[in-house]
């Protein structure tokens, strides 16, 4: 007979480690199931070289809280950081531009007033959205008092904005991200600057409608931090062991080369898991924190919903766009113009937002991008335990990369690789020889390492038919689903993905309110 688990957890990524740290420690017994050798997710560590190591696709650790960290005492479980408050150096032939926080080098003195104008402006609203992300959204037309009531409070804390600032961020919250670069800057890396924030992880270019959203959800994230971009001693990989042991120190059970084939339901309730192994295993409830689409037409089953949810599920756009690239190398490179002491910052390769725009378009048609937006990490400058002695880890987040391309597999990576390749030469000459071995990592490669429909980041775009109340889709919002048992707690859901943490948390908030 097995044991009958209050709650089966399906995936260790960082979600679903939050979510069972918080409801073992209220007292549940809680069973998390990871069907890869790894935990964390995206986050999870990949050796992609001999002695060369990086996390699967995430980079830095920018948007998961202090409040979040500290509750979680993942200190006490290892983590500690090798580098924070790292800069963003925008780079372009012969030139570059450094920003850490509101101040800016490399521009003139009315644009890095500019600058910081525009920094505190997104600030603040950053904040606003924080507190947006952190609650569980409301549901429209409800007449639930604690719907009204989170509703309200958002209204009063958009109204305290102040008048202006309110019909500022009304006026720009569904603008795209290339007409507020050109409205309030001139220079065009710093225009970059902030579209690449605005696209990273996502299916659009600066000129789609609601990127300007999706830089505002990103900055909310790293509104609730005060260690800025991070890298973790260890890598990310560090990050995830470390919230997997704070779990397991709660009381839940990790359990990795685990599989789910299947999520068992009797009379239109949950009943427990089917392992891909035969194995069956007892809880009263499961939470999925794998994505959305997987969770129903995989694991459940269109035979337990009903046609209208199985169209919203098909509906839901999740095809990812974003590429990884981890580079092995065996010396620190040279970057044209650029100091040594400044390689460990967040480097990014786009030259202007019309250079991301021309990207963004061939994927659109299933091609590669010719000249791809870079956004890089050589963590090794910072910690030496990535890579053996002499040698240097770079990775890269490439834009981008089309998922379902008219190339095979092979032929798209190959083309992709050698596009990236020429431009980190560009910035970056004699780079090539240095290079020991390449790994580029496709979303169709991430769909298959990470077990995530479409490789998406996000598990789905980020947009406003697919954010807040309505994220993933009506009827699987507040974690919930129309499976009595079944609950939801990835990136698919409610305030999306990222390393925040925060569908985990909100998750486990409302599994204790609402299950029996």
């Amino acid at each position: 007979m097995n044991r009958a688990w209050d709650t089966i957890i399906v995936g260790a990524g960082h979600n679903g480690l939050v979510c069972a740290q918080m409801l073992a420690s209220a007292g549940q017994s809680v069973l998390v199931l990871e069907a890869g050798a790894e935990v964390g997710g995206f986050a999870a560590p990949r050796e992609f070289a001999p002695g060369f190591r990086a996390s699967i696709a995430a980079q830095y650790l920018h948007q998961f809280s202090d409040a979040l960290l500290r509750s979680l005492q993942l200190e006490r479980h290892g983590l500690r950081f090798a580098a924070t408050g790292l800069a963003t150096t925008v780079l372009a032939s012969g030139r570059h531009v450094r920003i850490a926080g509101d101040h800016v080098d490399g521009v003139s003195a009315e644009e890095a007033t500019r600058w910081q104008q525009l920094d505190t402006r997104l600030a603040r609203f950053a904040k606003f959205m924080a507190t947006v992300q952190s609650t569980m959204a409301p549901r429209l037309g409800s007449s639930d008092f604690q719907d009204r009531w989170t509703l309200l409070k958002m209204g009063l804390r958009l109204r305290l904005l102040g008048r202006r600032e309110m019909r500022e961020f009304l006026r720009i919250a569904g603008m795209n991200v290339y007409d507020l670069a050109t409205d309030e800057l001139e220079d065009p890396l710093l225009q970059a600057a902030l579209g690449m924030d605005a696209i990273l992880g996502s299916n659009f270019g600066p000129r789609a409608p609601g990127t300007v959203l999706t830089l505002l959800t990103r900055r909310a994230g790293e509104a609730t931090t005060t260690g800025g971009y991070r890298l973790p001693i260890g890598g990310l990989g560090a990050f995830a062991q470390a919230l997997a042991s704070a779990a397991t120190a709660a009381g839940a059970t990790v359990r990795t080369d685990a599989p789910v084939a299947g999520i068992v339901i009797e009379n239109d309730e949950v009943r427990g898991v089917d392992l891909a192994n035969g194995e069956r295993l007892s809880a009263a409830r499961v939470v999925s924190s794998v994505d959305p689409r997987q969770t129903f037409l995989s694991l459940l089953g269109t035979e337990h919903l009903d046609t209208g949810f199985v169209r919203r599920v098909d509906h839901f756009r999740h095809r990812g766009i974003t590429a990884k690239w981890h580079l092995a190398l065996d010396a620190l490179p040279t970057f044209t113009g650029l100091p040594s002491a400044q390689l460990g910052d967040r480097l990014v390769v786009a030259p202007s937002l019309n250079y991301l725009e021309t990207a963004y378009n061939a994927s659109k048609y299933g091609e590669v991008s010719v000249l791809p937006a870079l956004e890089i990490s050589i963590p090794t400058v910072h910690d030496r335990t990535l890579a053996p002695a002499g040698g240097h880890v770079l990775t890269a987040i490439v834009n981008y990369a089309a998922y379902d391309a008219k190339d095979d597999l092979g032929t798209a990576r190959e083309k992709l690789e050698a596009n990236a390749l020429a431009v980190l030469e560009s910035v970056a000459p004699g780079i090539r020889s240095l290079i020991r071995s390449s790994e580029l990592l496709l979303p169709m490669d991430l769909e298959r390492i990470c077990r995530v429909t479409g490789g998406h980041w996000h598990h789905g775009d980020l947009a406003f038919d697919q954010y807040l109340m309505v994220r993933p889709f009506p009827g699987a919002a507040q974690y919930q689903t129309p499976i009595r048992g079944l609950y939801l707690c990835g990136a698919g859901s409610h305030p999306g993905g990222g390393l925040t943490g925060l569908p985990g948390r909100l998750a486990a908030e409302q599994i204790q309110r609402t299950a029996p």
